[in-house]
């Protein structure tokens, strides 16, 4: 998942582009860094806000949306990025489903004792509410294909550092994630209460045209606490990295800040070029046809057990919440 630059660059400054639910790809010349950045918006809050998650769980798929939309904007086909957690902690799973190109959808599952413990004690760090288990990414291209999966470890106390490990083990290319997730109370325009959700985040890869230049830290091999074989970094990427590091969580959500402004500050000396920016859209994939198919794969016995009073199955997608209701006979072999 290298980043590629697009053909065509725009002005930093120029009106009527980026905003909200917009990935903007970017590139700084003089650094040899190619990245995506992002705010989301009103995108993200329809989807936490569906499921009206406690806190603490919409904070974690709300990084882990973020991660996905960053990631999947730079799928060159079309098909599905899969970002998963499986762990043992009180929110045992995340999922975060890009379609390419521009639909997104999550959702997140978690045990409600084991999470009023946690919060109870104080235990509310992603670390602590994962536990331990794994960060998977899928990348399924279609029927025919076959499917890429990435595996890593929940190695890490935060979504960022454990990203950071994949891209070191499986793509071994220098990058650095940025995640940020803000919780806003203020008021509508007619005086009433308003609670949103927003979320911010960057990713840059150092990408120079000399690959041997991509040199990184060997990661420490097996139990052992010995770091690896030690490299000096390149001096563009140490630069770049130092850059992204200086990032507040506050500027990657603030909508006054903005990506534009946000890559202004942290590169103009270097060059940075952003491209046309793409779209994201909280769209699920679901239908009745498909559920239809599945439900129909159900043997007799499984369809009757299925059935209410009414002799209906009702069948609700868990990423949108939506709720479909079939007739038995519809799905009863004849």
């Amino acid at each position: 998942m290298a980043e590629k630059a697009p053909k065509q660059a725009l002005k930093l400054g120029e009106p009527g582009f980026a905003g909200d639910d917009h990935v903007l790809p970017f590139q700084v010349e003089g650094l040899d860094v190619r990245g995506r950045a992002v705010q989301l918006g009103p995108m993200l809050d329809g989807i936490l806000g569906r499921h009206d998650y406690p806190a603490p769980v919409a904070r974690l798929l709300a990084e882990a949306i973020v991660l996905t939309v960053l990631l999947g904007t730079s799928l060159k086909f079309e098909g599905k990025l899969i970002v998963q957690t499986k762990g043992d902690g009180p929110v045992d799973l995340l999922v975060a489903d890009f379609a390419a190109p521009e639909n997104v959808r999550a959702y997140a599952r978690f045990d409600q004792a084991a999470l009023d413990a946690a919060v109870a004690e104080g235990r509310t760090a992603p670390h602590e509410l994962l536990g331990k288990g794994v960060l998977a990414f899928t990348i399924d291209q279609g029927p025919h294909t076959q499917r890429y999966q990435g595996i890593v470890p929940l190695d890490g106390h935060t979504l960022e550092e454990i990203a950071g490990v994949y891209f070191r083990q499986s793509e071994q290319i220098p990058t650095k994630v940025r995640l940020g997730v803000a919780e806003l109370f203020d008021r509508d325009e007619a005086g009433r209460a308003r609670h949103r959700w927003r979320a911010g985040g960057m990713v840059a890869q150092f990408l120079p045209q000399a690959p041997e230049r991509m040199r990184q830290a060997d990661l420490p091999g097996g139990d052992s606490d010995e770091a690896g074989h030690v490299v000096a970094e390149d001096d563009h990427w140490a630069e770049a990295k130092a850059m992204v590091e200086t990032i507040d969580a506050d500027e990657l959500t603030d909508p006054t800040v903005g990506t534009e402004r946000l890559l202004f500050r942290l590169f103009h000396e270097r060059g940075v070029r952003v491209y046309p920016p793409q779209r994201v859209f909280d769209r699920c994939s679901c239908s009745r046809e498909k559920l239809k198919g599945v439900l129909s794969g159900l043997s007799r016995e499984e369809i009757e057990e299925s059935a209410d009073a009414e002799n209906e199955i009702a069948v609700t997608c868990e990423f949108c919440s939506t709720t479909y209701r079939f007739e038995a006979t519809e799905i009863l072999p004849a």
